[in-house]
């Protein structure tokens, strides 16, 4: 991000609120380190061995994108804990390593981490297939693992484990959230085109069951490779159908080349709108903007004006130079809660890490409140909801449609089929 005035405000409003920490450090003096390697703890004193994260994401996939943020995002958390002498006077590190959204490949290189790295936790993945297997390794390791991109919805029902944490909304959150606002923006006549993963089915379930509650008709769908890079042909049979709108289960470069298409053959002018579970910054970005549209599910947004979201969008500016994507969001909080976690629990032992976890109640960065549910891990948080322009609109490019609070869509626990 280039715009300086911008970076001026924001620097201005953080400081301007006072000092604002992480969860429980509220009374911590605000400021971030400058710059540094990715994969190492913040130049000071060492005075133990640091506590090591180990980040698996998919840098080399159709979800590059979204890793690199997620990174990002977590990096800026290390620094500041670092800056301020570690945890439990220990430094942090991250180590990285790519999955490539390959279950084998995922496979190997957590267990490289625990096995030679000696890593005192695991954290992201994007892909389910890839989120699960890493949550059965970590229980059979004894290894605290937080999810921070998948959003399936085994990772917290029927394949739920002790040891897994889930810091996404899962995808029944999001349909809930978004699926109202499409059906009131476009009408009830829709096609879906859905990617031929774990994630696009999970999100296809998700999206129809949701759907068909609010009165919609589903004309048919179509389904598509991972990695597709043209998506004319399911256009084509997507506009066959006469919907209203097309409803895209897609995700990273997917859902980039697929909003090109949509662009491109011009539908909004044949009035068929677009939307979907997920988009955010991390889409729009790739798109240039102009091609961006419809209404989405949104983790995060920059427009969100609390102060930890402010102190964090300015922690990312400072680093990265430029405004934090949903996807950095989901890692920087995500590591700030493994940590602070540690500094309640007074230690990095995975079972006590894991109490510590188990119903906290924490600054999630948004409106409403953020906290893990203690019978199935999953972190329950504000759902947004918006609409994309071509065009900057403040901080970010989407308007915000709906903020829903977690809890109206998480789920009770009589629908619960989690057995830790």
């Amino acid at each position: 991000m280039q715009d300086i005035s911008r970076r001026g405000f924001l620097k201005a409003s953080v400081l301007t609120a006072g000092a604002v920490a992480l969860g429980d450090l509220a009374k911590e003096a605000l400021g971030l380190v400058g710059d540094g390697g990715l994969a190492h703890a913040a130049d000071g004193p060492k005075t133990a061995e640091p506590i090591k994260v180990g980040i698996l994401d998919p840098l080399s996939s159709p979800y590059k994108t979204s890793s690199i943020h997620d990174v990002h995002g977590a990096t800026v958390a290390m620094d500041w804990y670092n800056k301020r002498g570690g945890v439990l006077g220990r430094q942090v590190a991250i180590l990285e390593a790519d999955t490539a959204s390959n279950v084998e490949t995922a496979l190997k290189a957590a267990t490289k981490f625990i096995k030679e790295d000696r890593v005192d936790f695991l954290m992201g993945t994007f892909t389910g297939e890839c989120s699960l297997a890493i949550s059965e390794l970590a229980k059979k390791e004894n290894k605290l693992f937080m999810v921070t991109g998948a959003h399936i919805m085994d990772l917290t029902g029927t394949r739920c484990n002790s040891h897994t944490f889930v810091f996404m909304p899962n995808a029944r959150m999001m349909a809930q959230a978004v699926a109202p606002a499409i059906v009131k923006a476009y009408g009830t006549r829709c096609y879906t085109i859905t990617a031929n993963t774990m994630d696009g089915r999970s999100s296809l379930e998700a999206m129809t069951d949701t759907l068909r509650a609010q009165g919609a008709e589903i004309l048919g769908g179509t389904t598509t490779a991972f990695g597709t890079t043209d998506f004319t042909a399911a256009f084509t049979e997507a506009k066959a159908a006469k919907p209203s709108v097309i409803v895209l289960n897609l995700y990273g470069w997917d859902l980039v080349n697929a909003l090109k298409t949509y662009a491109k053959m011009e539908l909004a002018k044949e009035k068929i709108g677009v939307g979907g579970m997920i988009a955010g910054e991390q889409i729009g970005r790739p798109l240039g903007y102009a091609n961006n549209a419809g209404v989405w599910g949104l983790i995060w947004d920059p427009k969100i004006n609390t102060e930890g979201s402010k102190r964090f969008i300015q922690g990312v500016i400072d680093k990265y130079n430029h405004t934090p994507t949903s996807r950095c969001y989901l890692g920087y909080a995500a590591m700030s809660q493994i940590l602070e976690a540690v500094r309640r629990a007074g230690t990095t032992d995975t079972a006590s890490v894991i109490r510590a976890l188990e119903g906290h109640e924490f600054d999630g960065l948004k409106e409403g409140r953020s906290y893990f549910r203690a019978w199935d891990h999953q972190h329950v948080q504000d759902v947004l909801v918006g609409k994309a322009y071509g065009k900057e609109l403040g901080l970010g490019h989407y308007e915000i449609l709906a903020t829903v609070p977690g809890d109206a869509v998480a789920g009770p626990f009589d629908q619960n089929v989690c057995k830790l």
